[in-house]
């Protein structure tokens, strides 16, 4: 187990928070609450908040290269232009279904997840979009499609299943991921893994959901640093500030019968490691 301070950076009863996402371009934090159907966004220095209202459950909001956003609705991938226009890039609605954690790679492609609403093992799946929205499926079948990330040399990509309780890592090209293998296990009682993040030392933080924190594991898979939470349901992580070294933590209330009074919040581990800077989609 390890220490580090806890501050609530946005006081938020959300029911199923998630996909924490830091914009350089204008120093603010992007996250979703994908059962209340919403966006939001925080601005550490002035404290100045945002909420957009979409007209479906949203799994990740991801900033453009063009300003605005991509997003992993119910039913596909749509756009918000700067101005909040709305277009889709892939609509492709199946019944039962809707996106879930999504992530943007280093050649600004967009990797995204489904899963089922009844959370049948076979109800999600992975796919790469480009920024023209050519959709490449990489993993057709899956429970809960959830973290993604990418190591500093853009060699490996770390993805989650949430049921199969590991996250495993591919060999990454810059488009393709291939050799799909086992990274790091959750032992059973300890949660499950959810949302991650990748550090500059290529260290991988996972949220537990259900687990009460955020773990670190080395690049080797080795369990590093556990850092015990308030919350029940941590959903993701990713790092944030003007120096990325401040740890964002999104959470969850859905499906608990007395949350903790913090659940749904989005908290911060201010200065707990170092993040990299992200890449926004090139569509």
């Amino acid at each position: 187990m390890s220490s580090a301070r806890l501050d609530v950076a946005v006081p938020e009863q959300a029911e199923l928070g998630e996909g924490p996402t830091w914009d350089p371009t204008v120093g603010r934090l992007i996250w979703v609450d994908i059962l209340s159907a919403r966006v939001h966004t925080y601005d550490p220095a002035s404290g100045r908040r945002t909420v957009l209202a979409t007209e479906q459950h949203v799994g990740a909001a991801k900033p453009r290269a063009a300003g605005g956003l991509v997003v992993n609705l119910r039913d596909g991938i749509g756009l918000y232009d700067p101005d909040g226009a709305f277009r889709w890039l892939v609509h492709d609605p199946v019944p039962g279904r809707r996106g879930n954690d999504a992530g943007v790679a280093p050649d600004g492609a967009l990797w995204a997840g489904t899963m089922g609403y009844d959370g049948s093992p076979t109800g999600g799946s992975l796919f790469r979009v480009a920024p023209d929205g050519t959709v490449a499926p990489l993993l057709p079948v899956v429970a809960c499609s959830n973290g993604i990330g990418w190591s500093p040399d853009r060699r490996l990509m770390y993805y989650i299943d949430t049921p199969t309780r590991r996250i495993d890592v591919f060999d990454f090209d810059g488009e393709h991921a291939v050799d799909r293998r086992p990274f790091a296990t959750v032992e059973e009682g300890a949660g499950f893994p959810d949302g991650l993040t990748v550090d500059a030392d290529g260290a991988v933080w996972v949220a537990l959901w259900d687990g009460s924190a955020v773990r670190r594991y080395t690049p080797d898979g080795s369990l590093d640093r556990i850092v015990e939470l308030p919350v029940r349901r941590p959903t993701a992580c990713a790092f944030g500030g003007t120096d990325l070294r401040d740890l964002y933590v999104t959470s969850a209330r859905s499906g608990l019968a007395a949350p903790h009074p913090l659940s749904g919040s989005l908290l911060v581990l201010p200065g707990v490691g170092h993040g990299m800077p992200g890449t926004p989609f090139a569509g």
